[in-house]
């Protein structure tokens, strides 16, 4: 065998034998790593190596062979991560958990394991703390079973034979940066250690059915550190989202196998752990002002969930020759869209003000039912005008000014209805059938111009 170095980007997986500054492969500056990889045919390699690498029966089967029968799921304990994951979590699957440090990542993990133990074996095993130390939070989430193993190792080769010893039926790898393989020469955290042992750990999920957690490391950018490759290879990307100064964390999937990626689960950090929260709506609106202009409530869906957040702005005359814009928690090009069809079509003059918008609570709003509260919370501002504390509104905003109507309207409706609000502002198109519950108010309204008239 012999020693070969190698470049590798470190956001898509491409490999080279020269450095790059721009890659190839995903055009991203400055990705690209050196790694050492140990080269060599097959059957010059170790046989530990080879047995510890696993690998598939490659039997053929034909599609009507398969057995299609539902894959098994079971609860995590925690409602909420079994909602993003899909129901609960599958078995012989790879999940990998990330999120900037100190966000809750270890202790989501190790608060499950009081649940899971009741039924089943868990293997934790961790490269970062040691025993002590593990056992020490665990004492303060209130995790003590027999059917919890500890182990503190950052060779992943020992961790595998201590899986296939004990043969636990759930295991925790914390973190996939920490682990190397002895067949690598590579420093741990590096691209090809993390691409090989995620491999490993995978093909121990697929072929023992071991159901696997993983926790990873996020890069300065937020991104999951390590090759993209790495994302690829699991079932389950989940992100732990949240400001450590702040209390309430949002975990949502970015990817996701076995179920939708728009569920989001939202928690509360405590002295004792991590606290659901079933109805992130009342969160996410405690605490809002009464009567000021430049908010307005948007109702989204978090794929089956409604979830009424807070939309603020802030409209300032300019200080520079070009305006200023800023957006927290709303797609920026999104935001500038709105700031243009505000001026187009209602004749608002933007170009010369400094913008400023915010979704309250630390949520991140992809859907474009969020552009008709955006349109009402920049317009008052702007005009000085609250909307009322008691309406909400949810709508699509066109390029000509129009309002488009989204999915589940009835769903928002009652949403809106059951925590007060009296009045809902609705794009009229689409509108006609929808059920309204009893004492809301619904306006219904065509044009940002309209909303603007009507509403303000």
């Amino acid at each position: 065998m012999k020693e070969k170095t190698l470049f590798f980007c470190s956001d898509c997986g491409f490999e080279s034998t020269r450095w790059y500054g721009k890659c190839p492969s995903c055009g991203k500056w400055n990705t690209f790593v050196e790694a050492t990889t140990v080269t060599g045919s097959p059957s010059k390699q170790p046989a530990s190596a080879m047995q510890a690498s696993g690998g598939y029966d490659g039997k053929v089967m034909k599609l009507s062979e398969v057995s299609s029968t539902d894959e098994i799921r079971f609860s995590t304990g925690l409602g909420e991560l079994d909602r993003v994951l899909g129901g609960g979590a599958v078995q012989g699957s790879l999940v990998l958990v990330g999120g900037e440090p100190g966000v809750g990542k270890s202790t989501l993990l190790l608060q499950i394991c009081s649940s899971l133990c009741e039924r089943q074996r868990v293997l934790y095993v961790s490269g970062e703390e040691s025993l002590r130390q593990i056992s020490m939070r665990a004492k303060r989430l209130g995790v003590a079973s027999d059917n919890l193993s500890l182990m503190s190792e950052t060779n992943l080769d020992k961790a595998l034979d201590a899986a296939r010893t004990e043969q636990p039926d759930i295991l925790i790898i914390d973190s996939i940066q920490t682990m190397f393989r002895t067949t690598n020469a590579s420093a741990p955290g590096s691209v090809s250690q993390i691409k090989e042992c995620t491999l490993a750990l995978m093909q121990l999920a697929k072929n023992e059915g071991v159901t696997i957690f993983v926790v990873g490391h996020v890069n300065k950018e937020g991104s999951l550190a390590g090759p993209k490759v790495l994302e690829h290879i699991v079932d389950c990307v989940l992100s732990f989202e949240g400001d450590r100064n702040l209390i309430h964390r949002i975990l949502r999937a970015e990817k996701n196998r076995f179920g939708s990626t728009n569920e989001i689960g939202v928690f509360e950090m405590a002295g004792d752990g991590l606290r659901e929260i079933p109805n992130p709506s009342e969160m996410l609106l405690s605490g809002r002002p009464q009567g000021v202009a430049g908010s307005c409530v948007a109702c989204v869906m978090e794929g089956s969930r409604p979830v009424l957040a807070e939309v603020q702005a802030l409209v300032v005359p300019t200080a520079y020759g070009n305006p200023r814009r800023m957006s927290s928690g709303l797609d920026y090009n999104r935001a500038v869209l709105m700031l243009a069809v505000l001026e187009r079509r209602a004749g608002l003059i933007t170009s010369n003000r400094d913008a400023y918008i915010n979704v309250v609570g630390g949520l991140r709003v992809d859907e474009p039912a969020v552009d008709l509260a955006t349109i009402l919370a920049l317009a008052g501002a702007m005009l000085d005008r609250p909307t009322g504390d008691d309406l909400a509104a949810f709508g699509e905003v066109g390029l000509a000014g129009e309002l488009r109507a989204v999915a589940a309207t009835e769903q928002r409706l009652a949403e809106v209805h059951r925590l007060g609000f009296k009045r809902c502002a609705i794009p009229s198109r689409g509108a006609r059938g929808v059920r309204i519950p009893d004492g809301l108010e619904v306006v219904r309204v065509g044009s940002v111009k309209e909303a603007i008239q009507e509403l303000l």
